[in-house]
C-alpha cells in the first residue's frame, strides 16, 4: 500500500523553525521527485520546494527562499523541509507529493501554524 506520512508540523512563533518529514512507503521513492506543497484558507495550494530523485538539484518557491531547505534521505525514504525564520504567511497545511512519470501520491498534509 503507497502511503506518504507527513510529521513534524505544530503551532510556532514567528521567527521560530520547524522541520518537517516525509515517509513514504510502500513505493521506493528514490526514482521520485519530491514536492512540498502548501495550501493556506482560502488559498490556492502552492509549490513550495521541489528535490530531484538523486537529490542534486532543489527549487524554492521565492516567498520562502533563503529560509527552507529540503532535502532527503532515500535510504530511509523520508524526505524533510527545514523552515526557519517562519512568518505569519507560511501558516498553512503542508503537504508531501512523490512524482515519477504517470505515478503520482500525496500524503494527508500536516497543519503549520506560525502565530504569537
Amino acid at each position: 500500500q503507497v502511503q506518504l506520512v507527513e510529521s513534524g508540523g505544530g503551532l510556532v512563533q514567528p521567527g521560530g523553525s520547524l522541520r518537517l518529514s516525509c515517509a513514504a512507503s510502500g513505493f521506493s521513492s528514490s526514482r521520485y521527485r519530491m514536492n512540498w506543497y502548501r495550501q493556506a484558507p482560502g488559498k490556492e495550494r502552492e509549490l513550495v520546494a521541489t528535490i530531484t530523485s538523486a537529490g542534486g538539484s532543489t527549487n524554492y518557491a521565492d516567498s520562502v527562499k533563503g529560509r527552507f531547505t529540503i532535502s532527503r534521505d532515500n535510504a530511509r525514504n523520508t524526505v524533510y523541509l527545514q523552515m526557519n525564520s517562519l512568518k505569519p504567511e507560511d501558516t498553512a497545511v503542508y503537504y508531501c507529493n512523490a512524482r515519477w512519470v504517470m505515478a503520482d501520491y500525496w500524503g494527508q498534509g500536516t497543519q503549520v501554524t506560525v502565530s504569537s
